[in-house]
């Protein structure tokens, strides 16, 4: 691999304009093996991509002085508390809104992204993604590497055998609870329902927790809210905070519909803990979770078929055959009903669907003394070869278009959905740090209200005037937590 052309002056220019202070001496000592610090995601880590990275990366740059390591730090670790003391990694994989959040405290240096390899075979939504504008001028401070949006994840041999005659209403030979978020209910209600286990609980639909903003923005984006608006110039206005914009209640009464569908585990975390053993073990019928989490489901799932008898190997392609990776219905009730039946539903009762996304990618880290060596390295990261060996092993969907277009299918989908409106991407500025936890955090009690019920205590978000309060409420916090009490 060739050296990256004006990587020196590029860079060097960059961290001027920046007035980036890095950790020691900025030089790269010729004759000496520069060690950089990679910090990639515990999935690459767990699925053994980062070792896979590491090693072909040492073996083409043995003989040139440079050698890349595992940061061996948590995915979350804070770079702008660990860099300014050097215990922060040279390299950082993150997701947009992250970066762009160091990126804007400095943390993160601007590139030259026409001199990587990959910038002509990427598209220009995913470095959007990256860009940030600095008194009038804009830089890109990541390499985009894979697209995220909230995914459904089912089992095909989970199907029920009746679907095409009961559950495929137009005969397109896609089920009707893929295609619309009522019928998807329906179904959920009907697992409910007929769930005969001395329990009552090994028989579940649709399973999310509701408490994860990201996982579960289509209830607020889908309706009309946003999270910022926009400037004159087309700059985000942190100040302008809309999650209650439109008909954003309604969408959180779908939601409370759906979890009353669930078990408490959609309040928290549990449900996007367990996702993986209990689709594999046939207790949720189908669970949102994200491209790059393929590779965790097909291990818990041929780890069942193992368990049914089947060798490794066999049990490895049944879970491939089997594990199906779709992305969310694509038509909600405008009036946020759930529970009412499609067949009663005309074109003009529905919306679009729009969920949450983001894009994935690498970031260099401003205290690096080896500035150059980690531009050879994310050129390295993100080539052909390495992101289609990403793709292989964890199943992300990748930005490169070549290699989406040698795998076909998710990729493509996936930006469509984005050029048509259907993907919200999370906003690139600091002020995104702060939307969350009170988002979150009302998301979650809502989830809890069909359970205060069936408790027999009142419910907290009985209707949409309650619910209208409580996310007004939200973007007030939102605002005072970014202006009225930062330091």
């Amino acid at each position: 691999m060739g050296k990256l052309k004006k990587m020196a002056v590029g860079v060097l220019c960059a961290s001027m304009l920046l007035g980036c202070v890095g950790c020691g001496d900025s030089k790269e000592t010729a004759g000496e093996t520069i060690v950089l610090r990679i910090l990639e995601n515990d999935t690459a880590k767990k699925e053994g991509y980062l070792d896979a990275l590491l090693e072909a990366f040492n073996a083409e740059y043995k003989d040139k002085g440079i050698q890349a390591v595992d940061a061996n730090m948590d995915e979350y670790t804070d770079l702008a508390a660990n860099g300014p003391y050097g215990y922060g990694p040279d390299v950082i994989y993150q997701a947009n809104d992250k970066l762009m959040t160091y990126a804007e405290d400095k943390h993160i240096l601007p590139i030259d992204v026409e001199s990587l390899d990959c910038y002509s075979v990427t598209p220009e939504a995913a470095w959007e993604a990256f860009k940030i504008n600095i008194d009038g001028t804009t830089y890109t401070c990541g390499i985009p590497v894979n697209i995220q949006e909230p995914m459904l994840f089912y089992r095909l041999d989970m199907m029920p055998e009746d679907w095409e005659s009961n559950w495929d209403k137009d005969g397109n030979k896609v089920a009707d609870f893929f295609e619309n978020w009522n019928d998807l209910y329906a179904y959920s209600k009907y697992l409910r329902d007929t769930d005969t286990s001395a329990n009552g609980d090994s028989q579940y639909g649709f399973m999310s927790s509701l408490n994860n903003l990201y996982l579960n923005g289509e209830f607020l984006f889908s309706y009309g809210a946003y999270v910022f608006g926009s400037n004159d110039d087309g700059t985000l206005n942190a100040a302008d905070i809309g999650l209650s914009a439109g008909d954003a209640a309604k969408g959180l009464m779908a939601m409370k519909q759906m979890a009353s569908l669930m078990n408490e585990g959609c309040i928290d975390d549990t449900i996007i803990m367990k996702r993986y053993e209990k689709l594999a073990d046939g207790s949720y019928f189908c669970v949102v979770s994200t491209p790059d989490t393929y590779s965790l489901f097909i291990e818990k799932l041929a780890l069942a078929y193992e368990a049914e008898g089947l060798s490794a190997k066999e049990a490895e392609e049944k879970a491939k055959e089997n594990l199906m990776m779709i992305e969310l219905p694509g038509k909600l009730p405008a009036d946020g009903d759930l529970t009412k039946s499609s067949d009663a539903m005309t074109e003009d009762d529905w919306i679009d669907t729009v969920v949450m996304g983001g894009v994935n990618g690498y970031g260099i880290s401003s205290y690096t003394k080896y500035k150059d060596a980690c531009m050879e390295f994310v050129n390295f990261a993100t080539s052909y070869e390495m992101i289609q060996t990403r793709m292989n092993t964890l199943g992300i969907a990748p930005t490169r278009s070549d290699v989406a277009e040698a795998s076909g299918g998710v990729t493509d989908m996936i930006f469509e959905s984005l050029s048509e409106g259907r993907i919200y991407l999370m906003p690139s500025i600091k002020a995104v740090d702060q939307i969350w936890v009170p988002a979150q955090s009302l998301m979650g009690d809502i989830a809890k209200d069909p359970y205060r019920e069936a408790a027999g205590e009142l419910g907290k978000y009985v209707t949409i005037g309650q619910l209208e309060e409580a996310i007004e409420k939200v973007d007030q916090d939102i605002y005072d937590a970014i202006f009225t009490l930062k330091d």
